[in-house]
């Protein structure tokens, strides 16, 4: 009677600890977290610009300075379904006009394959003048 309870306890432990030996059958999904930053977006914050142009550029950053509300810290973590997490760190610092001084990357951001732009134009066909009764669509 116990023999058959202990291989039975010894059965289960083995199944249980097979499923976790196998690795990356599950598909795990990318996690991007903060603000997600893109190295052309980066690229046009120039000293000069304002608080609002900055905003508009990169959205909400996720920690403002408390003791100066001078210094943005834009921070971007992106994890890979198995690989370890990449974090960048965006800092943009303002003088006390309100105009950006410095910006900096801590490092080099992963470029996006470029997206074509929709311009689609959309035009009607040359004989639109003659029409056949059953071509209705």
């Amino acid at each position: 009677m116990q023999l058959r309870t202990f291989l039975g306890v010894v059965v289960l432990a083995l199944s249980l600890t097979s499923c976790s030996t196998v690795q990356k059958v599950v598909y795990r999904i990318d996690v991007p977290q903060g603000n997600y930053l893109e190295a052309s977006t980066v690229a046009q914050v120039k000293p000069g610009m304002t608080a609002q142009q900055v905003q508009y550029l990169l959205g909400t950053p996720v920690l403002i300075d408390p003791y100066s509300n001078l210094t943005w810290y834009y921070v971007f973590l992106q994890q890979h379904s198995y690989q370890k997490p990449e974090q960048h760190t965006f800092t943009v610092k303002f003088d006390q006009n309100g105009l950006v001084s410095s910006a900096e990357l801590d490092k080099p951001l992963p470029e996006v394959a470029k997206q074509d732009e929709n311009n689609t134009i959309i035009s009607t066909p040359e004989n639109t003048g003659k029409k056949s009764w059953w071509k209705f669509w």
